[in-house]
């Protein structure tokens, strides 16, 4: 009762503290034309719910002073050019928000469409499957623990694995088919303890501190984002405030953080962070077997060249360490425990990952454009080993994995804006690397076969794309068309510019100012993961090119509606095919690669051929209601088919055929900055392989294995039951006169459901 008193009167302070000290916020920035960085002047800049806001100068820029901390909706207008809306635009009285405004030149005049700012954002290139999450909406997110792909799992299309990684698993499609882009430089690893050769893992890497907001799309992906079949998302960041250091400490339920941003020069500004978990103390306090720790560094630098130029450099780089806790047991008297424990010890390797991206971005506005110029390095390492019973004797050991990946890109593109038409074209190129140091031992037919190789492998990649885009009759008909190609030295399979040509056209039509329809298709290709390309046999061939491995092929066909009651609601109906062609096969287990990436480790390092098919297809409906005053919230079903080809032609059910998908988010903002949220997730059960009992009962399969043998024969026969969860939130914020306090509860599967 003591140390109740003290805590209660302490947030009785803070709360009197917060009326006393607090100050008013600013908002600020630079408004400007898209096309060529000219300033617009006079424009009118309004802070959506009051009755206040301010006229840009002639050299474009403008401050609103005066405003309570909280977050706004931020509106901007001026004749010749389309209004835009910044939803929930977080103002503090620790520093200055800055928020620059890109205007596009509308093409003609408006004389029977009045088209309102909206946070709902379409582009000519992604009129449908496209949505944008702001950082507020990620901060605030029941059970997303501030991971930016655990927020995701709750937009129409998006389902998960039941366990509690973050693989974003997108219409069907598996979770290695999905990019990212973090301020327009790709990133090939976004998690800690990634799955090599797919994406995902239990933590992602990204802060939220960096993040301004995120594009996450499903299909219709523009002509400048290649090697992708199921989604991308672009990260767009905050820059630096150009007045004053200030920092930012955050405790999460996983790790510690610090964020630091501010200015470096007259011209310049950066935002850092760098993390640390302390799970590992958490695991060993619940006597868990595994302690894993997670480290981040995150940097970026914005440099201001004058009028027509803009430097970008970012920054991201992760180190995870995973190792045994063989005492987990100490002291344990439950035989269920003692025994899960045991297994989980025997299973496991002990694991070090890492891996980092660095890439600069430089960006020279034109007359009625930009070029843009990017370049950039990532490299990923993995290591693993485990040995029988987890006793260092040669004799015993059953995993020595040690392999990097490493890619250096290019990528020239123009953009211009010429008599009402929008153009894209570019080229790309990047120099891969890739090396593996493999032993393994196995089961193969029944019994124990040792997998022994060395691998390096190098080869250079090129792209080619192009993409127009124009309005029609008023702003109300949209079309876009591109064209790419993507081919590489790897083999005659892959060498050739045409086999790889990838088309693409969506159309859209403003019914009225509330209604719109829109369709499109395209074709896509991705590059099977670099484990695959670069897999040998003990003779040293690879085996994977002999057998004529060659680009993932997908055709994407959608089609949607979308109804906008009012401003800040939505509701939109999509329908989506999406059609697979030479999907990679796993000769040894029977399986198309499209069924993996779900779990730990690595996949796609076996001997493959080209020949799997699949097909994905469904309809997504979507309730969105933004907070415009004090309520937000998300409704989304999906109701999805993923079908892949196994040993015949026959097409049986994908690990990832949820079949149903439903998602609810939902909020209320109180006074005195009190806010609370709930989060529920249905997903329909997930097939799955059963064991072989006979084989994985074998002795000397075990010992090899420690683990049960899947029956591929069986594929995906049996169903998991349904999966649900209920998660809440309850946030409390506190602003002073030079600092501010967040304080949340987060509770996670509510009802304790037992998957």
């Amino acid at each position: 009762m003591r140390r109740l008193k003290i805590i209660l009167t302490l947030l009785y302070f803070l709360y009197a503290g917060s009326h006393v000290f607090a100050q008013s916020g600013v908002i600020k920035g630079r408004v400007y034309n898209v096309a060529n960085n000219e300033p617009v002047p006079f424009a009118n800049v309004v802070v959506d719910s009051l009755a206040t806001g301010a006229t840009s100068d002639t050299a474009g820029n403008y401050r609103i002073g005066g405003l309570a901390p909280g977050t706004y909706n931020v509106a901007c207008s001026f004749v010749g050019f389309g209004k835009a809306l910044f939803y929930e635009v977080r103002v503090t009285t620790v520093k200055p928000t800055v928020l620059d405004i890109p205007l596009y030149r509308t093409a003609e005049a408006l004389d029977e469409v009045v088209v309102k700012a909206s946070p709902f954002r379409r582009s000519e290139e992604s009129p449908m499957s496209m949505q944008t999450i702001g950082a507020e909406e990620i901060f605030r997110n029941p059970g997303g623990n501030r991971d930016i792909s655990k927020v995701i799992q709750v937009l129409p299309g998006v389902a998960t694995t039941l366990s509690f990684r973050n693989d974003i698993i997108v219409r069907g499609g598996a979770p290695g088919e999905n990019r990212f882009f973090l301020d327009g430089i790709e990133v090939p690893n976004i998690n800690h303890f990634a799955t090599q050769g797919s994406s995902g893992g239990p933590v992602g890497m990204i802060n939220v501190n960096f993040i301004r907001e995120v594009d996450f799309r499903a299909g219709l992906f523009p002509a400048n984002r290649g090697n992708a079949l199921s989604s991308v998302i672009e990260f767009n960041q905050v820059e630096g405030n150009d007045e004053k250091l200030t920092g930012t400490v955050l405790v999460g339920s996983s790790d510690v953080g610090l964020t630091l941003d501010g200015p470096a020069g007259d011209h310049s500004s950066f935002v850092f962070s760098v993390r640390r978990s302390y799970l590992q103390f958490l695991f060993e306090a619940l006597s868990l077997p595994f302690l894993p720790t997670y480290n981040d560094i995150q940097y970026k630098h914005t440099f201001r060249l004058g009028d027509k130029d803009r430097l970008t450099l970012v920054g991201l780089g992760a180190y995870d360490d995973f190792e045994l806790n063989e005492s987990a047991n100490d002291g344990l008297t439950d035989r269920e425990t003692i025994g899960r424990n045991n297994y989980i010890l025997n299973n496991l390797p002990v694991n070090d990952q890492w891996s980092f991206t660095a890439g600069a971005s430089w960006k020279h506005f034109l007359e009625n454009g930009f070029r843009t110029l990017v370049v950039s390095r990532s490299q990923l390492s993995n290591n693993a080993v485990k040995y029988r019973m987890n006793i260092e004797d040669p004799d015993g050991l059953l995993l020595d994995y040690g392999s990097t990946e490493a890619e250096n890109k290019l990528r020239f593109e123009q953009t211009a804006w010429t008599g009402g038409w929008k153009w894209n074209m570019g080229v790309g190129y990047g120099y891969s690397r890739y090396t593996t140091s493999t032993f393994r031992r196995e089961e193969r037919s029944g019994n124990v076969a040792v997998v022994d190789y060395d691998s390096k492998l190098e080869f250079h990649r090129f792209s080619v794309f192009g993409q127009v885009s124009r309005r029609f009759i008023n702003d109300r008909l949209s079309a876009t068309f591109g064209l790419r190609t993507d081919f590489n030295s790897y083999s005659k399979d892959m060498r050739s510019p045409p086999e790889q040509l990838s088309p693409r056209l969506s159309v859209s039509w403003s019914v009225s100012e509330k209604l719109s329809a829109g369709l499109g298709a395209g074709r896509y290709f991705q590059l099977p993961p670099y484990t695959s390309l670069g897999y040998r046999d003990s003779a040293g061939t690879l085996v994977n090119r002999r057998n004529g491995i060659t680009y993932i092929q997908a055709d994407h066909f959608t089609a949607g509606m979308s109804y906008a009651p009012t401003r800040y609601a939505k509701v939109s109906v999509e329908g989506f095919l999406k059609l697979y062609d030479d999907y990679p096969y796993l000769v040894r287990e029977g399986v198309s690669l499209a069924n993996l990436g779900g779990d730990f480790g690595v996949i796609g390092n076996s001997e493959l051929v080209p020949s799997s098919q699949g097909r994905s297809y469904g309809l997504e409906v979507l309730f969105q209601q933004k907070l415009s005053s004090s309520v937000y919230g998300i409704l989304s079903y999906t109701w999805v088919r993923s079908e892949f080809t196994g040993a015949g032609s026959t097409y049986v059910p994908s690990s990832w055929d949820n079949r149903h998908l439903l998602n609810l988010v939902a909020g209320k903002r109180f006074e005195k900055n009190w806010e609370a949220g709930i989060k529920f997730r249905f997903l329909g059960g997930a097939p799955y392989t059963p064991y072989d009992m006979s084989l994985s009962a074998t002795k000397e399969i075990w010992d090899a294995s420690q683990e049960g043998i899947l029956d591929y024969e069986r594929l995906n026969t049996l169903r998991n039951p349904a999966a649900h969860a209920l998660d809440i939130r309850i946030d409390k914020r506190w602003y002073f006169s030079k600092w501010s306090l967040d304080v949340y509860l987060d509770i996670q599967n509510v009802y304790n459901f037992q998957a």
